[in-house]
């Protein structure tokens, strides 16, 4: 890319991340989807699946560090925290507010996707940057990124509950509030196979508590109990 397509790129590196990469290719290859390679294969050669798989490790090694050196808590305890922190609604939500979203190249198709599947490429873009960062700054710069965006969440997500499986957490609460077990029923499929969004509710008796949506039953499952905890809340 020449200077002038990769200046908005190193603004926002300047900008959100407190420095220019010497080499800037490594931060537009970690802002690259699979599917833009894939559309402009006679122009673009590298997606961020690599960065990302090696952002993903940087990421767990520093959260679990983190956990560890801070919290007395039993292993299963500080997995689930670990867990929450770095799930894609994490990480999708840090990418959302560092605003790299409109500097993501991904395919025409993926533009026009389901609100999931965007948060999973920006999730995903995350890790990648994380890659990135390690690469080009090492590994205590890429730590100082991640304990800002990501590990700074734990407060708030202590405090809301939400670090324990949702349709766990909802079972106890429904069964000593309303003597029941939560029923969970599909209200709606809409999409192709390899697309398909899942609506569910969930229900106490006969009484519709909530719904949820996801690409899948279970993740729509989890969205129902989610969204219920905070109407027993």
């Amino acid at each position: 890319m020449s200077g002038m397509q990769t200046a908005p790129y190193q603004q926002f590196a300047h900008e959100k991340l407190g420095f220019e990469f010497t080499n800037v290719d490594l931060l537009v290859t970690a802002l690259t989807h699979r599917s833009y390679v894939n559309e402009h294969r006679k122009s673009v050669s590298e997606h961020n699946e690599r960065l990302e798989f090696l952002g993903d490790a940087v990421l767990e090694l520093v959260v679990t560090d983190f956990l560890f050196r801070n919290y007395e808590e039993a292993e299963g305890i500080l997995t689930s925290w670990r867990a929450a922190l770095v799930r894609t609604e994490s990480i999708g939500d840090a990418g959302q507010k560092l605003g790299y979203e409109p500097l993501v190249r991904m395919s025409r198709g993926e533009k026009q996707g389901s609100e999931r599947a965007r948060l999973q490429i920006l999730a995903n873009a995350f890790e990648a940057l994380i890659g990135a960062i390690y690469l080009e700054r090492g590994y205590d710069d890429a730590a100082e990124f991640i304990m800002k965006h990501i590990a700074s969440k734990l407060e708030g997500i202590l405090k809301e509950g939400s670090w324990r499986d949702p349709k766990s957490h909802l079972q106890e609460v429904m069964q000593r509030k309303d003597g029941v077990t939560p029923r969970y029923v599909v209200l709606e499929e809409v999409g192709p196979d390899h697309d398909k969004v899942f609506t569910l509710g969930v229900y106490a008796g006969d009484r519709l508590v909530s719904k949820g949506t996801g690409p899948s039953k279970q993740a729509a499952q989890q969205e129902a109990a989610r969204a219920a905890l905070q109407t027993y809340a």
